[in-house]
């Protein structure tokens, strides 16, 4: 896949020649530079993980383990690492109707939870080494990101305001108000429902959470999740041009002609102006500490340190 762009640049250059003229110019040029996008996107990703890398320590062998995100689908050749509050439910639907051999026709009438259950995708940890290995190094590899700090908000809006969420309240939020609410109520240890976004920061900056056990999914780093510096994605896919980015997938994918990328739009999504509005309350030093732990992601996936930090 790395000679992706080459290979669109040169279908572009014969069709000019007159070579094959059943596909428009207009297309192909489309495509190259698009091509060209996710060559920057991933150059930057690169570039990212070898300045990293000088500050690492030894790098770490992958294991099984750390590939339960990359969603495999055997017929169209195609890894797709799930990041949680970047579209996944919308992506791990649409990898059921690929994957379904005829199960599934519109991504939409699957049930958002049934995309959710983990025996409807097959996962690269399910693999032997040498399968794993195979299908790293011959298929389509992508995943999609989304501005850090709009996708934790998104994070804490999701699992800590909804009451419906009482599974996260007991896991997270109990220990979240132990520990970070002086004089807190039996009921708020108990329930564990209330938790404010300022303690929901202070909880993932304490080394303490970091040392005890991962961050869960949701508010993990991509970096962390979907290993881009062990793993090199053909495709970045950006929640800003979600629908575009989208359908180059599944064009490339060879199905773009009968499958497109759900394009509703939530009303009741994480938007940046949400976002600015969640952090005027957080302190300027825990602002800093927060980026800290988000900076590879920040950097990588090229988002600009936000405007509505108070960073000293």
């Amino acid at each position: 896949m790395d000679t992706l762009l080459s290979s669109l640049l040169d279908a572009q250059s014969r069709v000019c020649r007159g070579v094959f003229v059943s596909v428009p110019v207009q297309f192909l040029a489309q495509l190259s530079n698009t091509a060209i996008l996710h060559q920057i996107r991933r150059d930057q990703v690169t570039d990212t993980c070898r300045a990293n890398s000088v500050s690492s320590r030894k790098r770490r062998v992958l294991t099984p383990n750390d590939l339960k995100h990359l969603v495999v689908d055997e017929d169209h050749e195609m890894i797709y690492c799930y990041v949680p509050k970047v579209a996944c439910t919308n992506w791990k639907r649409v990898m059921m109707v690929l994957t379904g051999r005829g199960k599934y026709s519109d991504p939409m009438e699957i049930p958002a939870n049934e995309a959710h259950v983990s025996s409807n995708l097959k996962t690269l940890n399910q693999y032997s080494i040498p399968e794993i290995n195979h299908r790293l190094k011959n298929y389509m590899k992508f995943l999609f990101v989304r501005e850090p700090f709009e996708r934790l908000v998104s994070a804490y809006r999701n699992k800590f305001t909804q009451k419906y969420n009482t599974s996260f309240h007991k896991r997270y939020g109990t220990k979240i108000v132990r520990r970070q609410r002086k004089n807190a109520t039996q009921e708020a240890l108990r329930k564990g429902d209330d938790v404010k976004f300022e303690e929901f920061v202070a909880y993932l900056i304490d080394p303490h959470t970091q040392r005890e056990e991962p961050f869960n999914e949701h508010w993990q780093t991509v970096y962390s999740l979907c290993h881009p510096c062990h793993i090199h994605y053909d495709l970045i896919g950006k929640y800003e041009t979600l629908e575009e980015d989208s359908n180059y997938v599944l064009q490339l994918a060879g199905v773009g002609n009968y499958l497109k990328f759900p394009t509703y739009a939530k009303s009741t999504r994480t938007t940046d102006e949400m976002t600015t509005e969640f952090f005027q309350n957080i302190s300027s030093l825990h602002q800093m500490q927060l980026y800290e732990v988000y900076k590879l992601d920040f950097l990588m996936f090229n988002y600009s340190v936000p405007s509505y930090l108070k960073l000293e």
